[in-house]
């Protein structure tokens, strides 16, 4: 079993910034992809970004592509989301993720999840 515990969410006006993070333990997770999804009311969850364990292949959805970096401190068992440039739009709750590695552009499948943070982006 592995535990994420995301922290960083908050309210911040249009083209202010945000860093989320996402600390996990529990059962050793090598090899994992780790990643972010975000939901908001009546959809699903959407995948924002994803990172392999290597942290050498990175996936962004294309609406965030050029202003979100994902990276990980595997040593600190950490995963970020530095959010630049916010929009209204990105307003939802955040999940931090993480599982096995697959061989597709979304790097992982999404097996152990936190409980969220929200994100709030007024205009």
């Amino acid at each position: 079993q592995v535990y994420l515990v995301e922290s960083g969410g908050g309210m911040v006006q249009a083209g202010g910034s945000l860093r989320l993070s996402c600390s996990a333990s529990g059962q050793t997770f090598s090899n994992y992809g780790m990643g972010w999804f975000r939901q908001v009311p009546g959809q699903g969850r959407a995948s924002v970004a994803g990172i392999t364990w290597s942290g050498d292949t990175t996936y962004y959805k294309d609406s965030v592509k050029g202003r979100v970096t994902i990276s990980r401190d595997n040593a600190k068992n950490t995963v970020y989301l530095q959010m630049n440039s916010l929009e209204p739009e990105d307003t939802a709750v955040y999940y931090c993720a993480a599982g096995p590695e697959i061989k597709s552009r979304l790097i992982f499948i999404p097996t152990y999840w936190g409980q969220g943070t929200q994100v709030t982006v007024s205009s």
